[in-house]
Formats: structure tokens, C-alpha cells, sequence
């Protein structure tokens, strides 16, 4: 399964057009609250140059991208983590999810009228933020009280472990501390896993921006406060860029360069994903197709192994291995393989972001 994001913010801060924008969807888009009533799934192609010019190399039978699903949920309202505005059960939806977005509204548009009637990013931003962090303190607060009864009857490590865990956490949450800015253990980390907190998922936000002077003044303004904390803030022109979706690729890009946008918004999204959460591509190729796979960066060629089958992982023997560079230089994967670039790898070897990867593993029996 590919990467899940989940997006949030406040109604009418543009979730569902950014939806649309990154999965060339048609989720209803309307000008008053609520009007996203169950989640918009959509998935979506990951973004990848490397891949076109691997299937050019080699012309396999089919072509297989890495992929993205994106959840749109319903939009949060102050009081969301105790029920207000539908808010707790759309909440539940993107607990599963690898990755939040947090969409805030950074245009004016009389059309689109602003819950909190004006546009003011930070007081937004504060609102999500906080909505997100009560939903995740009533979750730990029971589930700590019921740890700590039981921590009382029975006598076991690792109960008096999570029992302490999560007091660390309470501390934090309670003062309005997200739990990703928590120092963590990875140990810790793998124990608050079942509780699919939302505040210790990476969280990256997205300005939703127009083309006016006095939006792009907002987000420069509060790019320069979110950097000195740490915070990730991407530019998108969701309304701009969705206009545009029926236009060439090149004729788009031509457009969007006129109004100083680099990338596009999908592309800033996969990229900034990838970073935050530690992630490469590597890429598997046989008889039947070529495939982009994600993985965690660090991992050993037995666990790519297992990202194509349980199976193979369990019966890996060894990986044939040659980078994207270098099939690229040699032209064909026969002149790589004469010109040595294709190498076998045993169970230590760290997989590389562009490694293309044929596995060979004993079938179980």
C-alpha cells in the first residue's frame, strides 16, 4: 500500500479544491460549511521523471508508479475534538493516515465567506492546531487511566512502561504540545503506535494562496515566523493551479512561471512527504512489469525484499542491483551488465534512493 495523507483545516479554507488539484478529482467544492460531509478519497500517480526514463530503457509490458491516497475530511471547527460541527468523527478518519496537511486560508474571496468572517492565518492555524492536540489528550488521558489501574493489580514491566509513557505524553499535550515535538525513543514511538495519535504524525502546512499582492504578502510574512519553530508552510495556488488542469503540461508550467510558481501543487506535496517522512524510491523490474516502490530510508535489501512479497523477504538469498545513474549511462541493461554496473548484494546492503532491483529468494514450499 502507498502513502496516506490525510487533509484538514478550517471550512472553506480550500480543502476539497486542493483535494481536487492533487488527485484531478471532482469532490463538490461549495461556498458554505460542511458541504464536505464523508471523506473524499482519491488516489493519485506519484510524481516521477526516473520512472519514464527507466520504461524507455528497458520497455516493459506495464509501467507501475508509486502512489498516493489523499483523505479530504469534513472542516474543523473550534470545538472539534468534543463534537462541534461533525468534527470528532472526521477526526477518527485520518488517524490511520501517514501524513496530515493542514490547509490554511490565505485569499479573500467575497464568494467564499470565512467562518471566523476574517482571513487571519495564525489565529487559523492556532485553532487546527489546538482542535488536534485536545482530540489527541482525551485519548491518552483515558487510555492512561485505564493503564494506570491495571499498572496497580498487575506487576509487569512493560505495563508500568506505557503507564509512564503516557504520563510523559499528558504532560506535553496539556500544556499544547504537539506530540512530534516530544523527545522519543524509536521504542516509544513503536508502543504509541496502536493509539494512532494525530499530533505525532509529521504535519505539513499549506498556504492556499491567490494571486493577489496582499496573500502572497501573508505568506511570506508567515513562512518567516513558521521557520524559526521548525514548521514546514507550502505555497499552493489551489484555485490558480485547478483552472489550469485541462491546459498541457508545458503550457501549464509557461502559466504557472508567470506567477514566480515553481512546482506545481501535487509535486511540493509528494516531495515534502518524502523528506519528513524518510522515504526513497527504488524500483523492481522482471517479466511482467517495472514498478516504483517507497521505502524507508535505511533499509536493508531483505525488507525492499518484502515491500514485493512477504515471501521474499523470508526466502531472500540475495539482490541484483544497479543504480539509475548508471543503467542510464550505459544505455541498455545488457551494456550495464557487461560493463560490470550490475552487482549482487546480500542481506546487509542498504538499499539507495533510484536502485533498480530484481530479488532472488527461495519459494516457501
Amino acid at each position: 500500500m502507498g502513502l496516506q495523507v490525510g487533509i484538514v483545516g478550517l471550512p472553506n479554507a480550500g480543502k476539497t479544491t486542493l483535494f481536487n488539484l492533487l488527485t484531478r478529482g471532482q469532490a463538490e467544492v461549495a461556498g458554505y460549511s460542511f458541504s464536505t460531509i464523508d471523506p473524499n478519497l482519491g488516489m493519485v500517480e506519484v510524481p516521477d521523471e526516473r520512472l519514464k526514463v527507466l520504461a524507455h530503457i528497458l520497455s516493459p509490458p506495464q509501467v507501475v508508479p508509486a502512489t498516493v491516497e489523499f483523505v479530504d475530511v469534513a472542516g474543523l471547527v473550534k470545538g472539534a475534538s468534543r463534537g462541534e460541527g461533525l468534527g470528532n468523527q472526521f477526526l477518527s478518519v485520518i488517524r490511520s493516515v501517514d501524513l496530515v496537511l493542514e490547509v490554511i486560508r490565505f485569499f479573500r474571496d467575497e464568494r467564499v465567506p470565512h467562518v471566523m468572517e476574517t482571513v487571519d492565518p495564525q489565529r487559523d492555524r492556532e485553532i487546527i492546531d489546538l482542535e488536534l492536540i485536545l482530540s489527541d489528550l482525551e485519548i491518552a488521558e483515558k487510555r492512561w487511566e485505564k493503564v494506570r489501574d491495571l499498572a496497580k493489580k498487575v506487576k509487569d514491566e512493560r505495563i508500568k512502561g506505557e503507564e509512564e509513557l503516557l504520563a510523559k505524553c499528558l504532560a506535553f499535550l496539556r500544556q499544547g504540545v504537539p506530540l512530534r515535538r516530544v523527545p522519543l525513543t524509536p521504542e516509544e514511538r513503536e508502543m504509541l503506535k496502536p493509539y494512532q495519535f494525530i499530533t505525532i504524525k509529521p504535519l505539513v502546512y499549506v498556504a492556499n494562496l491567490d494571486e493577489r499582492e496582499e496573500s502572497k504578502e501573508r505568506f511570506v510574512d508567515a513562512q518567516r515566523e513558521m521557520a524559526q519553530e521548525g514548521a514546514v508552510l507550502l505555497p499552493v495556488f489551489s484555485r490558480l493551479e485547478e483552472e489550469l488542469r485541462d491546459f498541457s503540461e508545458e503550457e501549464r508550467k509557461v502559466f504557472l512561471q508567470e506567477f514566480d510558481i515553481e512546482d506545481t501543487g501535487l509535486s511540493l506535496v509528494v516531495k515534502t512527504a518524502y523528506h519528513l517522512l524518510n522515504l526513497i524510491t527504488f524500483y523492481t523490474f522482471g517479466d511482467k512489469e517495472l514498478r516504483a516502490r517507497e521505502l524507508l530510508r535505511g533499509s536493508k535489501a531483505p525488507q525492499a525484499a518484502g515491500k514485493v512479497h512477504s515471501d521474499m523477504e523470508k526466502g531472500f538469498i540475495k539482490a541484483e542491483v544497479i543504480h539509475f545513474a548508471d543503467l542510464v549511462a550505459a544505455g541498455s541493461l545488457e551494456k550495464a551488465r557487461q560493463s560490470g554496473y550490475l552487482h549482487q548484494e546480500g542481506r546487509d546492503y542498504e538499499i539507495q534512493d533510484g536502485d533498480l532491483v530484481h530479488f532472488r529468494f527461495v519459494p516457501p514450499h
